[in-house]
């Protein structure tokens, strides 16, 4: 029979080897232009005050030299006072270093310790996930993914070691080379952060797979070894401050109210997916599909870790080593990138790398100053103020690093009375009924003299109401002395020297801050949403009509309680 050729597929030449170490390469330089964004977070600075301190006095920061009102906190819970030393000591290692860091480098210094330990984080994700695939291209491609996910945590905290630690733990352990390391590791990470539990976890599963094979009658040739060095391993990671209490601390947490108000203790929303939920579904689903031959452990820690991403957005990361992990170890396709295909990619990943230099979002080795109240700090230390100080929970770290010690803190993000939270948020929202003191007898106990504050919490949106209460020209208590769009500075007694501003320009202030946040922050635009709404509530109609277009111009979830009332304002403001 007769007819045209059949057209055969001929197989793709493969990628050459320096192709490979090419794509292994750039794929390194962008993880590790991902994870270095400017330093950005506010409990960096308190970080970086306590490690001076223990490298200068060499000493543990016990009892707090830091905020005046940390002695004299009533315990709320039965076992506070244990939570409390565990925070100011628990990551006292880690906070030396970043000092230390900081002292030689600078930002700079910083920014590159961050970015080297979140990077080796990922790396080893793509190196275990090498090693069992055996195929560097899923080892390079698990890597990067996980630095993706991984974005969001490129925060200059102790938490890094931890990321770090338990990604040598997994290595260690599963490639079952070099276990007594594992005493060492687990030394050092129980004095960097009190995360050196999770490698208790990690520890428990694979050796729950040892006893799983011995009872099958398959015993692990090196299964006393295992025992033996992760025996060793809990043991010395009881060598710290808090011995083995860092278990009692976290169940201690759950009766803390306090954690229920901080974002990163929440869980995470599930939808719409994020890549953590993705990469997760698609690992669940690999390992689904390869079940007769997903090892126990694999089971174990991606249920483990998994429940702990549920739990706490703060968790997500560890999902980023895992999930990445274990898709490239049961994905049925095991065939490497071809050559054409390697190329493109290469191609693609050096226009990601250039366009994040050019953009100024990678290798950004500075402090995002635009975020702190360096103003206010310079102010206060211009007129040598040495009151007793209100400030906002986001801005404590920073005016600790900046003014102590001839100013101590109200709060920070130690977390280290759930008393004082509670007449924080007392007075930062102008409570004033029947059920506890008000914000003015709150700020008479603890005598307060001096207020730096900021407007909103950028997240929700939600606006610290007592900055409007003090604009009030009823008040007359307080003088509001200086504010730009970081911070806002009140007094009770201004010093000489210092002109007292019209209170009415909290407002001012609250949209230059808004405005600075939708310009440098456009993902959290809640703030011009509830500016709106104060606008329109002081008729002012117009203002509220350009606030709320500021809002719905921006990516917003469906919202048409906003968009019905921006066409109100519309009308009113004509």
């Amino acid at each position: 029979m007769s007819g045209a050729p059949a057209l055969v597929s001929l197989p793709q030449p493969a990628a050459p080897r320096y192709l490979k170490l090419v794509l292994l390469v750039l794929a390194g330089v962008l993880a590790l232009g991902l994870l270095s964004p400017e330093t950005r977070d506010s409990d960096f600075w308190w970080h970086l005050r306590t490690g001076q301190y223990i490298v200068e006095t060499r000493s543990l920061p016990v009892p707090d030299p830091f905020a005046y009102t940390t002695a004299t906190a009533p315990l709320a819970y039965r076992g506070e006072d244990v939570v409390r030393h565990f925070n100011l000591t628990h990551e006292w290692l880690a906070q030396a270093l970043f000092f230390i860091v900081y002292r030689a480098g600078g930002f700079a210094g910083v920014v590159m310790l961050r970015a080297l330990l979140l990077a080796a984080f990922c790396g080893l994700a793509g190196f275990v996930a090498w090693r069992r695939s055996g195929v560097l291209d899923r080892g390079w491609m698990a890597g990067l993914a996980a630095a993706f996910v991984a974005v969001p945590f490129a925060l200059d905290r102790p938490q890094l070691f931890t990321y770090l630690f338990l990604a040598l733990a997994v290595a260690i352990l599963d490639s079952r080379r070099r276990l007594w390391l594992l005493p060492p590791l687990f030394l050092i990470w129980a004095n960097c952060h009190g995360g050196f539990v999770l490698g208790w976890v990690v520890l428990a599963a694979y050796c729950a797979e040892a006893l799983v094979a011995r009872w099958r009658n398959k015993p692990l040739s090196d299964e006393r070894a295992l025992w033996i060095w992760s025996a060793a391993a809990v043991l010395a990671s009881g060598i710290n401050p808090n011995a083995f209490r860092a278990v009692e601390v976290l169940l201690l947490y759950r009766s803390s109210a306090m954690q229920s108000y901080l974002l990163e203790w929440a869980r995470p929303a599930l939808w719409p997916p994020s890549l953590f939920v993705v990469l997760l579904a698609a690992a669940v689903g690999a390992m689904a599909w390869a079940r007769r031959t997903v090892r126990l452990v694999d089971w174990l820690l991606l249920a483990a870790f998994s429940l702990a991403a549920f739990t706490a957005a703060r968790n997500i990361i560890f999902v980023a080593f895992f999930a990445p992990v274990f898709l490239a170890s049961y994905l049925p396709w095991k065939r490497a990138l071809p050559s054409l295909a390697g190329w493109i990619t290469a191609m693609a990943l050096a226009i990601v790398i250039f366009w994040g230099i050019m953009a100024g979002v990678f290798f950004d080795l500075r402090a995002a100053n635009w975020r702190y109240p360096t103003g206010a700090a310079d102010f206060l230390a211009a007129h040598q103020v040495s009151g007793r100080m209100f400030n906002t929970y986001e801005y404590g770290g920073y005016l600790m690093w900046r003014l102590w010690s001839r100013e101590r803190v109200f709060i920070d993000g130690r977390a280290l009375s759930d008393k004082l939270f509670d007449d924080y948020i007392r007075i930062l929202y102008n409570h004033d009924d029947s059920g506890g003191k008000s914000a003015g007898q709150l700020l008479d106990q603890y005598g307060v003299e001096v207020i730096v504050m900021n407007s909103f919490e950028y997240a929700t949106g939600t606006m610290y109401l007592l900055a409007p209460a003090l604009a009030d020209p009823a008040q007359t208590e307080w003088k509001l002395v200086y504010r730009d769009p970081q911070a806002l500075v009140w007094m009770r007694r201004p010093p000489a020297g210092v002109a007292v501003l019209d209170s009415m320009e909290v407002f001012g202030q609250m949209e230059n801050a808004c405005s600075l946040h939708l310009e440098r922050d456009s993902e959290y635009p809640r703030c011009a949403r509830r500016l709106a709404q104060v606008f329109a509530k002081m008729r002012d109609f117009k203002r509220a009509e350009h606030w709320l277009a500021e809002y719905l111009d921006r990516p917003h979830p469906p919202d048409p309680e906003a968009e019905r009332a921006y066409n109100e304002y519309l009308g009113a403001g004509k």
